[in-house]
């Protein structure tokens, strides 16, 4: 029988230490003015690039690290811990548009839009998202038109993380109305290229370190070779992305719940009520080993479905129930930790409102819980894919 191993290889440790050492020194420092300024800090983009984390599991001949998808489950939550926003903005340009070029690009796109993205050169945004299109995919009104030897883009995206300052953005447009979800194609469209623009910046909640804007593409001329993969296939390749992405923002959930988990364990030991440190009083206990509990389990859901993908194997429902469980877990830690706080988890002196705030989005992005659900009841029922 196969051993189950729940340790981190040498490898993976110093993958750990690297990354926890890096947010500590780069991210903590500016984490609070960052959220309030809603300042996307691009010269930390370009140091996550130095280190080889902005192409983490993609192809070393086109300047990724080559690793492992566990590997990046390790990496998300290290960074999600410290800077959620960070984080996101990582994984937005690495678990979407970067995976996309690599699995659907030619030889030549490869090295064109993948290498530059892969080692940090340049910021990547995944356009997916509409106005009447969120979790129906496959509603998409952006459209696409063949014109000689270029593709005309017309139609915007909404809620693009790094929508506002990629320089490469991965855009699903429809080529044939006809056709349903099989109409629907990618496109590479570059910044600089006419008729593209970003639009609306958005005010969020949380995560507000994090770029999200509008796309915007009005008779955008987008040359025939930078179709990527092949016409109508776009639908079937967002499918096999986000069951991958999936992984990355169960890990990046679980980042942000150890962070709330950890700061309530060091304010209870500190504060004290009643003569004594109130990690003493077993209400507080009880809230601690379930947040733990949460954490913990989060981590091990997200690295089962990190490692089925790494073996090849099917992980439609695995992915799912890593991100649908790691969300909700986060947002009730991040819940607890302000109970635990009292009237300091309420000002934003503490850091255990922020982690709320940006918890919220786990349960949101790639992916309700509602629309996680319904994958994995529809792959255990054996149903048809549901549109996600």
């Amino acid at each position: 029988m196969k051993r189950v191993d729940f340790e981190l290889s040498e490898e993976q440790s110093l993958l750990r230490r690297t990354v926890r050492d890096f947010a500590e020194a780069e991210l903590r420092p500016h984490s609070r003015e960052w959220d309030e300024r809603q300042a996307f800090p691009r010269r930390v983009f370009s140091k996550l690039g130095e280190l080889g984390l902005t192409g983490v599991c993609q192809p070393v001949e086109y300047g990724g690290a080559g690793l492992s998808l566990l590997d990046w489950t390790i990496v998300m939550e290290e960074l999600a811990c410290v800077d959620a926003g960070v984080a996101l903005s990582l994984a937005a340009h690495h678990s979407l548009a970067s995976a996309h070029v690599n699995l659907a690009g030619s030889e030549e796109q490869k090295r064109r839009f993948l290498a530059p993205l892969a080692s940090g050169m340049k910021v990547g945004c995944w356009g997916l998202t509409e106005a009447g299109s969120g979790s129906d995919a496959g509603g998409l009104r952006t459209l696409a038109v063949r014109d000689g030897d270029a593709w005309v883009l017309n139609g915007s995206k909404n809620f693009i993380t790094n929508g506002g300052l990629a320089d490469v953005a991965v855009v699903m447009a429809v080529t044939d109305r006809s056709k349903g979800k099989k109409g629907i194609s990618a496109f590479v469209v570059e910044r600089g290229t006419p008729g593209f623009r970003s639009g609306k910046k958005e005010d969020k909640l949380g995560v507000r370190s994090s770029d999200t804007s509008e796309l915007v593409f009005e008779d955008c001329r987008v040359p025939a070779d930078n179709l990527l993969g092949r016409e109508g296939m776009a639908f079937v390749d967002t499918l096999r992305i986000l069951d991958r992405g999936r992984i990355g923002i169960a890990a990046f959930s679980v980042g942000i719940a150890r962070a709330a988990l950890e700061a309530s364990i060091r304010y209870a030991l500190d504060r004290r009520q009643f003569g004594h440190p109130i990690a003493d009083f077993q209400a507080i206990q009880i809230k601690i080993a379930e947040m733990a509990t949460r954490v913990e389990a989060g981590r091990l859901l997200a690295w089962r479905a990190a490692h089925l993908a790494d073996c090849g194997r099917n992980h439609t429902a695995e992915s799912s129930m890593a991100k649908l469980f790691a969300g909700e877990a986060a947002v009730e830690v991040a819940l607890e930790a302000i109970q635990i706080h009292g009237g300091y988890g309420y000002i934003k002196e503490y850091p255990v409102e922020r982690y709320l705030r940006d918890a919220k989005l786990g349960t949101i992005g790639e992916g309700t819980s509602e629309v996680q659900r319904m994958v994995i009841a529809r792959q255990l029922l054996h149903l048809r894919p549901v549109v996600r």
